[in-house]
């Protein structure tokens, strides 16, 4: 940090691996300074502080967000008009401070200490370079064994071979872990119980660099300890801090619907319903997708066969009521990768892999990223 001229600059970070850096701060307001130094540190950030608008041509308009002092209002009122300036204060009973922001052409006028969360999360949204959420699906079996996992794995493998960033998470304490079925049990990188004390906000930079890799994607599952609750408020932190980094997020869902897989549920863009092709397992799928349909609007079916008398994909879907993915193939050899195979929808020309890649081309379309 260095004084130059009366204006203090903070040197930003490069805007390497996505990362826009920090905002710029117009104040002369040394409490108002340090409580916004303050929250930019706790979002990851760190600013340009300047006394009334930059000299130096180029960063009142490049900044990714601009935090306006009211006692600098008067200072920027000729500054070029542009978005994402908050003009900030702390007396509530100020009428005139919408006139201010009115004449700056602020965005939000945002009062301290009310705002700080609010303020937090605007500033660690611009730091990691924040744009369209991830395409997130969820797989959920219509009854025990319907091959939920094998699918939400097959759809994360071939979403990472598509060269979008992929967090693959595991969603159900009692499965097997979904690093197993990745081969991946041993690999480093945190689980589960280490974000079960996780509030407020969790970057989403340090999450998925603390994540195990495996196959080119991320994953989140569980370790092999004793089972530890994860409360509701950490699932809804985490999975917001995996959607805030784009590409796509697929999470394996559990058939029971407790707190937190309803947190889950919320977040979901698309829910997959994976039902055997008989009739014992379409009755049990009814009463998932009734549970399910209650949080998530997007519920869909894909079926697997093979396929009794009288009964196929189309039927299946419309016994449940529910838009049809299309049938899951399956895949000869499809064993655990510790057995000696690849992990499902690894064989770029499998059954599997095909059904996966058609599948993300048509949500990419219907959700505007393709």
């Amino acid at each position: 940090m260095e004084t130059v001229a009366g204006t203090v600059t903070h040197d930003p970070p490069s805007a390497a691996g996505g990362r826009q850096g920090g905002p710029l701060i117009v104040t002369e307001d040394t409490e108002l300074l340090d409580d916004l130094l303050r929250l930019c540190a706790a979002a990851g950030a760190t600013p340009e502080v300047h006394h009334g608008v930059p000299e130096r041509r180029g960063s009142w308009e490049a900044a990714p967000l601009v935090l306006v002092g009211d006692d600098a209002a008067r200072r920027v009122r000729g500054a070029a008009r542009r978005r994402g300036v908050v003009l900030v204060g702390r007396d509530q009973d100020d009428s005139g401070v919408w006139r201010r922001a009115v004449e700056i052409g602020a965005e939000h006028v945002l009062m301290l200490p009310d705002g700080e969360q609010w303020l937090v999360d605007r500033i660690a949204d611009v730091a990691e370079g924040v744009g369209r959420p991830a395409l997130t699906v969820g797989v959920i079996g219509g009854r025990g064994g319907a091959g939920a996992s094998t699918l939400a794995c097959a759809l994360a493998v071939t979403s990472a071979r598509e060269g979008l960033r992929t967090l693959l998470v595991d969603a159900d304490p009692l499965g097997g872990g979904l690093d197993v079925l990745l081969g991946g049990e041993t690999a480093e990188g945190l689980r589960w119980p280490a974000f079960a004390s996780s509030r407020g906000r969790v970057g989403g930079g340090a999450l998925e660099e603390s994540l195990p890799e495996l196959h080119s994607l991320r994953v989140l599952s569980w370790d092999r300890g004793d089972r530890i609750a994860v409360p509701p408020q950490a699932v809804r932190a985490v999975l917001a801090a995996a959607r805030r980094r784009g590409g796509t997020v697929v999470v394996d869902l559990p058939r029971r619907i407790d707190d937190g897989v309803a947190e889950v549920l919320t977040q979901l863009d698309v829910g997959v319903l994976v039902v055997p092709a008989e009739l014992r397992a379409v009755a049990a799928a009814g009463r998932v997708a009734s549970a399910v349909g209650m949080v998530l609007r997007d519920l869909r079916v894909a079926v697997r066969g093979p396929y009794p008398p009288g009964l196929d994909d189309r039927e299946v879907a419309r016994l449940l009521g529910l838009p049809l993915v299309g049938e899951v193939p399956v895949e000869p050899g499809l064993l655990r990768p510790d057995e000696g195979t690849a992990p499902p929808g690894a064989a770029v020309r499998g059954p599997l892999a095909r059904f996966c890649k058609g599948f993300w081309e048509r949500a990419l379309v219907e959700a505007g990223t393709a």
